[in-house]
């Protein structure tokens, strides 16, 4: 498989046999299971890296091996993202250590349904309001007061990131206990909008049990 990496305007193609995405598969559960514990990026300490995240932490681990001319471990940052990021065509790393600047760039419908926000966008937003709504509603523990629910509200549903020309966020589900990654969004202030939809679902679902105790006693 080929990835594209492209640094500071120059592209370097990078060849990643099949075998070393299916040898690395122990690898790569052991690299999630590090992010697992939280991670540093950049100035901000993120507690639970989403899908997204851990790719940008994994791309600057893949600059640092081409900066290194490290060949083994850079096809295996490279193979990382190819498992993790399905139809991903290229990578764009930041020079300055930024690892939430780190962009994906995909061959086939993201890329194109993230570059036309027009009258389709209305449809695609309204079904994104709705699984991401879902998601947040569906399985998250209740019984928290109005505090506690702000505060782990704001703990399960991320902040809005880019993907290529295209905007997401992600949803913990309490259930699987992994992040659910909403669908690729348009435009930054859409992407917003839902994931302010998704956090309020998931405030009324955290403090849902809490409110009935009080109503029932």
């Amino acid at each position: 498989m080929i990835l594209k990496a492209i640094i500071d305007d120059q592209v370097y193609t990078l060849n990643v046999p099949e075998r070393i995405i299916e040898q690395g598969a122990s690898f790569f559960d052991q690299l999630d299971q590090d992010m697992d514990r939280g991670w540093q990026m950049s100035r901000e300490w993120v507690d639970h890296p989403s899908r997204l995240q851990r790719c940008q932490i994994v791309a600057d681990k893949l600059l640092t091996a081409m900066e290194k001319e490290n060949e083994r471990i850079g096809r295996l940052m490279a193979g990382y993202l190819l498992a993790r990021l399905p139809n991903l065509d290229a990578v764009e790393l930041d020079l300055h250590g930024e690892i939430q600047n780190n962009q994906f760039h995909f061959r086939d419908a993201p890329t194109a349904a993230a570059a036309e926000p027009t009258t389709t966008a209305s449809s695609d937003s309204e079904s994104s309001a709705q699984s991401a709504t879902q998601s947040a509603a569906g399985n998250a523990p209740g019984g928290l007061n109005k505090m506690q629910a702000i505060a782990q509200a704001g703990q399960d549903v991320t902040k809005v990131f880019k993907v290529g020309k295209a905007w997401r966020f992600s949803v913990f589900d309490h259930d699987l206990g992994q992040w659910q990654d909403s669908p690729l969004i348009a435009t930054e202030q859409e992407a917003e909008r839902l994931r302010q939809t998704a956090f309020k679902a998931r405030y009324e679902a955290l403090v849902g049990a809490h409110q009935s105790s009080i109503r029932g006693g």
